[in-house]
């Protein structure tokens, strides 16, 4: 693929990803109060990652987007009075809400399953805190299009660590309780994190395989879906019910 195609590839891409993710944040947070009580402790964890999810990467492909408009991915902007890359901008803001998109992701388990916070549990949490700690420090050189091999492992591992941990949980009392949404957002985790670990491991030797971020969103906007479809579309049965009590009132 030329360099022409792969830039144009993921403007289109990540410009309708924008749109789907921020359409599928704005259906849930709509639908959410006419929805059954029982569950809306799940639905507003849920409403809250995706948030999150699309704000962050709203910094991270749509800055990418508008470097590659303006044919340059190094380009800057002055920020309080400093020059900050847009590439590296946005790489810092969904590096920042993907690391709380987990935290509350172990959140989410918790209420699905109805579990206390084990060990194992407060170290996703703590790992997700660590790696903000990381993030913090200046040799991120977070104004680089490509990140400094050392620190950005550094700063992975938790994430990581957070990301096969919650799948983990996930698809253990998903299997036990039969579960099949949940099994199949535990499953879509560890796909994303298939797609993703290449990257990190070899994005500064090889450019393109960065391209593999396509299919790792592609497994995020699965998680949404399926979590759309669960619990923020009313089940057919509930539909005919409400259709039956509505004609009794008439």
């Amino acid at each position: 693929m030329s360099e022409s195609m792969r830039m144009w590839t993921e403007i289109v891409f990540n410009t309708v990803y924008l749109i789907v993710v921020w359409g599928l944040v704005i259906a849930m947070i709509t639908r959410h109060k006419s929805m059954p009580e029982s569950e809306r402790p799940l639905r507003r964890i849920l409403i809250w990652m995706f948030a999150l999810l699309a704000l962050g990467d709203t910094g991270h492909v749509g800055f990418r987007v508008v470097a590659f408009l303006s044919g340059d991915l190094e380009k800057t902007i002055s920020l309080f009075g400093k020059e900050a890359g847009l590439v590296g901008l946005g790489a810092l803001s969904t590096a920042v809400t993907v690391t709380f998109f987990y935290m509350l992701a172990v959140w989410l388990w918790k209420v699905r399953f109805n579990k206390d916070f084990g060990w194992f549990a407060w170290l996703l949490i703590a790992a997700g805190v660590v790696r903000l700690v990381i993030m913090a420090f200046p040799q991120n050189q977070w104004n680089s299009v490509v990140p400094p091999f050392g620190w950005s492992m550094a700063r992975n591992i938790p994430l990581v660590l957070q990301g096969l941990g919650v799948a983990y949980l996930i698809l253990r009392d998903s299997v036990k309780t039969k579960d099949r949404v949940f099994r199949w957002v535990g499953i879509s985790i560890l796909v994303s994190y298939g797609f993703y670990l290449p990257v990190i491991l070899f994005v500064q030797v090889l450019p393109v395989i960065g391209m593999l971020m396509i299919p790792k969103t592609l497994a995020y906007v699965a998680i949404a879906i399926i979590g759309y479809r669960a619990l923020f579309v009313q089940p057919p049965n509930l539909q005919h019910s409400a259709v039956i009590q509505a004609v009794n009132q008439s």
